[in-house]
């Protein structure tokens, strides 16, 4: 069975952690300035933009919330397997979900990318 030394993950499980946080707050930025400018403008199409852009900031925080609430998780999953172990190691499925979780969160941070760079093109128009 595959097994790594806790020391090695724990500094990932904060990096994405603190990546998560930042596009959380991201979106709340985002919210006032979608605010700001459906309150200045009233065109038809414009407001259909603004739900698509609060109903796209609403899914990714929700993302965002499962996939911490899923590292948080790994992380008391694996703290508790090194209580286990004298030599501090863990099992290698919980590396595989860490793995996992690695690639979730680095997808999120791809989408929230592409959302932020859609809503600045729009904003720019709009504002």
């Amino acid at each position: 069975m595959s097994r790594i030394n806790i020391s090695h993950v724990n500094n990932m499980h904060n990096q994405w952690l603190r990546t998560l946080n930042f596009y959380k707050t991201e979106m709340v930025i985002l919210r006032g300035i979608l605010t700001e400018i459906a309150g200045k403008n009233s065109d038809a199409a414009m407001l259909k933009e603004v739900e698509q852009f609060e109903n796209q900031f609403k899914v990714q925080t929700d993302n965002i919330d499962v996939i911490a609430h899923s590292i948080h998780v790994n992380i008391d999953t694996m703290s508790k397997e090194v209580q286990n172990s004298s030599a501090g190691y863990i099992d290698g499925q919980l590396v595989a979900d860490h793995t996992i979780l690695g690639n979730k969160t680095e997808e999120e941070e791809k989408t929230m990318l592409n959302i932020i760079r859609s809503f600045r093109k729009f904003a720019e128009q709009w504002m």
